[in-house]
């Protein structure tokens, strides 16, 4: 995240929320409800952080060499030439500035030709051709190849930097791979996926994830299987927040009746469930026998498009043991979150204090807090 012309907010409604834990509150009614705040995290939230993509051997389907789409705003195309990690390049001709593609499309070619005058480029972002310029005797190819950006595969997932300014990638994970690693998350295989269109700002889906101060009233099945009261959260470096929780005795996994149709991730803690959240948009949910995602995308103010998949040791299990129980948990959430959107924009709302349990939610409204106000988030 890098330093803004000027903040979103006036700096002084952040004064609150920039309080040590235990006087500290939420965030202003703004930051969940007003566009101008929206667009500034596009651009210096998401464009020039690290955005997750996915996994990257499910971006690509056979075949295709280019896939387009928009990160924060900027028009991002992605580039195979061998191999499951592309090189991403702006989706902007270096002509007139048209869409080599458009926003959401792919295509199988060798070569990447803008539909407006026919420049063409390599797979590489290397001018090919530009139409009636090659008389031109001031004019160099070389000069005019793609605007390349920077790209990171990490436990599988890719990073794109939409703006090519973020810091380094190492910096922004900090020590989160320490606590990933383990888990192997490269070599599992996603069984299942499912989107949702959440009516609430991305802020308000991130913060209810890192705290289970609501599990008690709105998620009994969870509470069944982990108590909401289990665990701790961590303070390590990095641009990420969050915790573990414990399962119950009884429990091998978080599943509706507590037990694991699958099989062990060998290596990592068989009582325990690490919930990590990497901004801006990636949650990590790290289970003893697989491993769920979250991957966020502001549509608006109060629409977020959350992407959940599931990963498991290898493709012959059956996954509905775990995506049952989430996708129930996931929807009590997404009721939960959308009921708080609407009481943020009454006109009544007054941003609210912390209780003791939920310093990772600290972590992060004081982290986008900062954040607004310039600083680069690296935990």
């Amino acid at each position: 995240m890098t330093a803004p012309v000027a903040p979103p907010l006036d700096p002084a409604s952040l004064d609150a929320a920039l309080q040590p834990f235990g006087r500290s509150t939420m965030l202003p009614a703004e930051a969940y409800t007003s566009p101008t705040v929206l667009a500034w995290e596009q651009r210096h939230f998401f464009a020039a952080s690290w955005v997750c993509l996915g996994a990257a051997r499910d971006l690509r389907a056979d075949g295709v060499t280019q896939k387009s789409l928009t990160v924060g705003g900027v028009p991002v195309l992605l580039v195979w030439a061998d191999g499951d990690v592309p090189a991403a390049f702006a989706n902007t001709c270096r002509h007139r500035g048209h869409e080599l593609l458009p926003a959401g499309a792919e295509a199988s070619k060798r070569a990447i030709v803008c539909p407006y005058h026919a420049w063409s480029y390599a797979l590489d972002g290397s001018l090919i051709a530009a139409p009636g310029l090659r008389e031109v005797e001031t004019f160099d190819p070389g000069a005019h190849g793609l605007v390349q950006l920077p790209v990171e595969a990490w436990q599988g997932w890719l990073f794109v930097n939409a703006d090519a300014r973020g810091g380094s990638f190492a910096e922004h994970l900090g020590a989160l791979d320490d606590l990933v690693a383990p888990y192997v998350p490269e070599r599992l295989v996603r069984l299942a996926s499912h989107g949702y269109v959440v009516a609430a700002n991305w802020k308000v889906a991130t913060e209810n994830y890192h705290e289970c101060y609501h599990c008690p009233l709105i998620h009994p099945e969870l509470c069944s299987v982990s108590p909401p009261t289990s665990g701790s959260n961590y303070d390590l470096p990095g641009a990420w927040v969050g915790g573990c929780m414990d399962l119950r005795d009884d429990a091998e996994t978080m599943s509706l009746d507590g037990r694991s149709a699958g099989r062990p991730i060998e290596g990592v803690d068989p009582r325990r469930v690490l919930y990590l959240g990497l901004l801006p948009n990636l949650l990590l949910s790290l289970h003893p026998d697989y491993v769920m995602t979250h991957r966020l995308e502001p549509l608006s103010p109060s629409r977020t498009r959350i992407e959940c998949s599931w990963y498991f040791p290898d493709d012959g299990i059956d996954p509905s043991y775990a995506v049952d129980f989430w996708d129930r948990t996931n929807r009590q959430d997404w009721a939960a979150c959308e009921s708080v959107q609407r009481g943020i924009s009454s006109p009544h709302f007054r941003p609210g204090p912390l209780a003791p349990n939920e310093d990772a939610v600290h972590q992060f409204v004081t982290t986008v807090a900062r954040g607004y106000l310039g600083a680069r988030v690296t935990g």
